[in-house]
């Protein structure tokens, strides 16, 4: 491959960002399709899967290395064709079921298609990484054409995410290279993240079941005799 001087990698990012467009009307496009499901599941089921969502377009400069590793030429074709992540959308949810209903929501609209999926739920990476990945297509109206543009979606749950930002920190403190008993520890704080989550996923169910059998308790309004007491008692606060 021929190596590229600095000017034509200018040259070649300049261009990049023309299309950047396409890349933040899809973050958008996306990011738009998931509050109204949000909405609709939480009209319809009193219940909303999604935390809160954050999205991000790549750094000029990250795309640049991630070609440079890939071993591909540093292009405006290849960045479009080699980099799926140049967009991408985080989805925190509450619980890890949240995370599969969310993914059937996403696929199954009409104009999405999903490209790529990884389950690092059912299979974590090495380092207790958990998480469900989709690479999806949307399209996008220009004035004269309509162009297909790739997103990637992360979705997790909230303790999973607190875990992956302090370990993305942590990794990058020491640019990859932990020492040997940091990337151990990180591993067993991913174990009790993943045990945490299983934990508030079963008592969530217990209170469920539990206002499904007795009915929802309603919360006892304030009594005249009570806010006497507190107006005639000074220690009282």
């Amino acid at each position: 491959m021929r190596e590229l001087e600095l000017p034509d990698v200018q040259d070649v990012m300049l261009e990049y960002r023309k299309i950047k467009l396409l890349y933040r009307s899809a973050l958008k496009e996306i990011g738009t399709k998931l509050e109204i499901l949000n909405d609709e599941f939480k009209l319809v089921h009193q219940y909303n899967p999604i935390e809160h969502i954050e999205s991000r377009l790549k750094t000029d400069e990250s795309i640049t290395r991630k070609l440079i590793r890939k071993g591909k030429e540093i292009t405006v074709e290849n960045i479009q064709k080699y980099i799926d992540d140049i967009a991408g959308v985080r989805v925190i949810c509450s619980f890890t079921p949240d995370i599969y209903r969310i993914v059937d929501m996403i696929s199954s609209q009409d104009d999405i298609e999903v490209l790529k999926t990884k389950d690092y739920m059912l299979n974590p990476k090495v380092n207790g990484y958990r998480s469900y990945h989709l690479i999806v297509r949307v399209p996008i109206f220009l004035s004269d054409r309509v162009v297909p543009t790739k997103v990637e979606i992360q979705i997790r749950t909230v303790a999973m995410d607190f875990w992956a930002s302090l370990e993305h920190k942590i990794y990058y403190k020491f640019e990859g290279q932990a020492p040997e008993y940091i990337s151990r520890e990180l591993k067993e704080c991913a174990d009790m993240v993943s045990a945490l989550d299983d934990k508030m996923l079963s008592l969530n169910e217990a209170i469920l079941e539990c206002l499904k059998e007795g009915g929802e308790k309603p919360v006892p309004e304030k009594t005249e005799e009570v806010d006497a007491e507190i107006i005639e008692n000074p220690m009282i606060r």
